[in-house]
């Protein structure tokens, strides 16, 4: 599940930083404190007006990705997960899990604009520009609601068969969401808002992030048997099986670069280099700190951006919390930019 805490093998941390080929390195290029009660789930970032987008259980906080100063807080939220921008309209949308909806708000003001209801728990969640909707993945009801961000209503409900994790559109069409417990990935007609297609991901377990190369149709699917598979959008074969680090959640593919990224709990960046369309090589494996699981990236500086905090000692296991998570250090919260050199 996302919200485990996963550990990798010494063995894995040892190539750490350590380049698969060539000069290229990569590194923490920059680390900003904010603050802020809550912990954290994913993020996105607007590249025109700098500013990151973070969702912080109870809140959505923003900031701007370049010097970490706090812009703006949008609050009333309940187990807050995915958020997804639409630029064009100057929205922007955040799911609010416990209470079964998605919160539309304005980019310019950050005031809150309407609340729309969704399926059970709604999590992850995609703008398809293609259909120029956006869709929340419900968790609790194994279906993805289908909103028209130009009247800010729900239009329609897309069943899957399975329980949906993060996802991602090809803009083209389609829409891609990983089913996490089926270790497959769901294909998403985004015109007649059906599931035309379910593919099964080879070697992959429990899988969470999801990235993908348009040019070159290939999806990256991060999986809990510290695996990320890369599938072929159009045929659903699978093309390749690269190693990664424990606990990942999150995925992110930079044209630019031609690379794809993991990020896992274990305190790794996994970094995997596409040759060509059919061959992929790990480029490096990069130190962040432990519990940095998510990820987005900021399509101007090619750079990627986590979610960080300090965290204390767990407390001792009780009968009602068999096993208790480490406590994050107040005023701790922050991200990291991480990039090449």
């Amino acid at each position: 599940m996302r919200i485990a805490i996963l550990f990798s093998s010494m063995s894995f941390l040892a190539a750490t930083c350590m380049a698969a080929s060539g000069t290229e390195t990569w590194k923490e290029v920059s680390r900003h404190t904010i603050g802020g009660a809550g912990g954290w789930d994913l993020l996105a970032v607007d590249a025109s007006s700098r500013r990151v987008f973070i969702t912080r259980g109870d809140h959505l906080m923003v900031a701007d990705v370049d010097t970490g100063k706090s812009v703006g807080d949008i609050p009333g939220l309940h187990r807050a997960h995915g958020v997804a921008l639409v630029p064009k309209l100057k929205l922007g949308f955040v799911s609010s899990g416990q209470d079964d909806k998605v919160v539309a708000f304005d980019l310019a003001t950050l005031q809150p604009v309407k609340s729309i209801a969704t399926g059970g728990n709604p999590d992850a969640m995609v703008y398809d520009s293609a259909s120029g909707h956006v869709m929340s993945f419900n968790g609790k009801s194994n279906n993805a609601t289908v909103i028209d961000p130009s009247r800010n209503e729900a239009i329609a409900t897309i069943a899957l068969p399975g329980k949906p994790e993060l996802a991602v559109s090809d803009d083209h069409g389609h829409v891609f969401v990983n089913l996490e417990d089926k270790g497959s990935v769901a294909v998403i007609d985004s015109k007649t808002n059906a599931v035309v297609s379910t593919w099964p991901l080879a070697d992959c377990e429990e899988p969470t992030g999801l990235a993908i190369d348009v040019k070159n149709a290939r999806l990256f699917s991060a999986c809990a048997n510290k695996h990320l598979a890369v599938t072929d959008a159009t045929s659903g074969k699978s093309v390749a099986t690269l190693p990664i680090g424990d606990g990942p959640d999150g995925a992110a593919f930079d044209p630019a670069s031609g690379n794809a990224f993991a990020s896992n709990s274990d305190g790794t960046l996994t970094v995997v280099h596409e040759d060509d369309a059919n061959h992929f090589h790990v480029l490096a494996n990069v130190s962040t700190p432990m519990r940095a699981r998510t990820i987005t990236l900021d399509e101007k500086t090619n750079h990627v951006v986590l979610p960080i905090a300090e965290f204390g000692a767990a407390p001792a296991a009780s009968a009602q919390e068999p096993h208790p998570r480490p406590v994050m250090k107040p005023d701790s919260f922050g991200f990291i930019v991480v990039g090449r050199s």
